[in-house]
């Protein structure tokens, strides 16, 4: 089953399932949020709980994405009850990446510390079913106020050394009332960064994370498929520029599910009750590895068969500030 949020001609926000091509609005729901509120207060799945709401009008979402009405898949109404965090160095091949991306810079340190990072998720990071396995390279990229509707410019900031797309697959979250994280589905997810930032130095990962990401439009609930395919593309001008297959899912990846869970969970700050975490899994693929430098206008493009439609945002670049920003005193 697949979920999705769009923007009412009203105003608010209509709920949408669809099941292979058939798309429907979910009767009686506010949102995607409170469906998933409404799960875990009665026990029951997402899937059972849409199914006791039923589903009235028909819904053309290729049509609604067109006309720029798709909304994030899932939202929270105080956007600082939603943490974007990541794992990076998790997928197969995401090593190779990191390093291309750093070749020529005088960053051996990173390298070295790179491919050491993933040689440990290479030993250790798919754990027995029950037990711990090494924690993976972590990252913060901001709460809700950093994420982006699927349609909708990423844009980065005037300072930034460039915007560029990672295709990757998102676990959305939800914290019940005890504590406990209960899983909505997955998601299409563009984390973007700023890789000229993070090639300078790979101690200012930090800072290079700290950009806006979207995900979506539609979130799978279920399983991930432990093989996932899909493609990542650059248009400009209505021209694909570069074009490169990604690969996702625990078939390709050196650290299970689980243990990226439990690594980014296990902290108390995590589990607070009503939080909403969209967490970024990983990629391998990246067009800056290969000298590609995104332009404003550029449109990003994610697809994969199992998430329906593809994510689509255009690049933007907000206008840089003049001299050093000031702090004011009390």
């Amino acid at each position: 089953m697949l979920m999705s949020q769009v923007l009412r001609p009203e105003g608010g926000l209509s709920v949408v399932v669809r099941e292979g091509s058939e798309a429907a609005v979910v009767r009686g729901a506010a949102s995607v949020l409170a469906l998933a509120q409404e799960a875990i207060a009665s026990g029951r799945g997402l899937k059972a709980v849409v199914a006791a709401h039923g589903l009235g009008e028909a819904v053309d979402l290729a049509r609604l994405a067109a006309e720029g009405r798709l909304a994030l898949p899932v939202t929270h109404p105080d956007p600082a009850h939603m943490h974007l965090t990541g794992t990076g160095l998790t997928h197969l091949g995401s090593a190779a990446a990191r390093d291309a991306m750093h070749a020529g810079a005088a960053v051996e340190e990173a390298t070295t510390d790179s491919m050491r990072m993933f040689r440990m998720g290479l030993e250790g990071g798919r754990p027995a079913p029950g037990e711990v396995g090494v924690q993976p390279e972590w990252f913060w990229k901001g709460n809700g106020h950093a994420a982006v509707a699927p349609g909708q410019p990423l844009t980065a900031p005037g300072f930034a050394g460039d915007g560029g797309e990672e295709p990757e697959v998102a676990g959305i979250y939800l914290i019940g009332p005890s504590g406990q994280p209960f899983r909505i589905g997955w998601a299409l997810a563009n984390e973007f960064s700023d890789h000229v930032v993070e090639r300078g130095n790979y101690l200012w990962l930090a800072h290079s994370k700290l950009r806006q990401a979207s995900f979506g439009p539609e979130i799978l609930v279920g399983d991930l498929p432990a093989d996932l395919r899909g493609t990542s593309r650059i248009r400009r001008g209505g021209r694909v520029i570069w074009e490169r297959p990604f690969l996702s899912g625990e078939a390709n990846m050196s650290h299970s599910l689980a243990n990226l869970e439990h690594h980014h969970f296990k902290y108390d700050l995590f589990r607070q009750p009503g939080d909403l975490h969209v967490h970024f899994f990983g990629t391998a693929t990246l067009s800056f590895a290969e000298g590609v430098k995104a332009q404003a206008g550029d449109v990003f493009e994610i697809e994969a068969a199992p998430f329906g439609l593809p994510l689509r945002n255009p690049l933007a670049f907000a206008a840089g500030a003049d001299g050093a920003l000031a702090v004011a005193a009390l």
